[in-house]
């Protein structure tokens, strides 16, 4: 069996978890319908060491992971645009094959 591989792009958001559900609703806007929210227990970055205080969560972040073709990507990346600086989000988008391209 040939597997069908193709290109997408992988977006990945590092986002305070009281934005996630707008960032969810971005996604939508953009047509990307699948993602993962992934907890992140701390790091580091231009302000210094932070870890998720689990009493508060006043600095509990998450990753927002999906895969989107480029359209889609694009659009995404265009929308969160002006809250990168705004809201402290931090972006990564990398090139990544998958089989079943058509559910991204």
């Amino acid at each position: 069996m040939t597997l069908n591989v193709v290109q997408r792009r992988r977006i990945e958001v590092l986002v305070d978890r009281p934005l996630a559900p707008l960032l969810a609703e971005l996604a939508r806007n953009s047509g990307i319908t699948s993602y993962s929210l992934l907890p992140v227990l701390g790091g580091a970055g231009h302000n210094g060491v932070w870890t998720d205080e689990e009493i508060s969560g006043a600095q509990a972040k998450l990753i927002f992971l999906t895969v989107a073709s480029e359209e889609k990507t694009d659009r995404l990346v265009e929308q969160l645009a002006p809250l990168l600086d705004s809201h402290g989000l931090v972006l990564f988008l990398s090139a990544v094959d998958v089989v079943r391209g058509q559910r991204f």
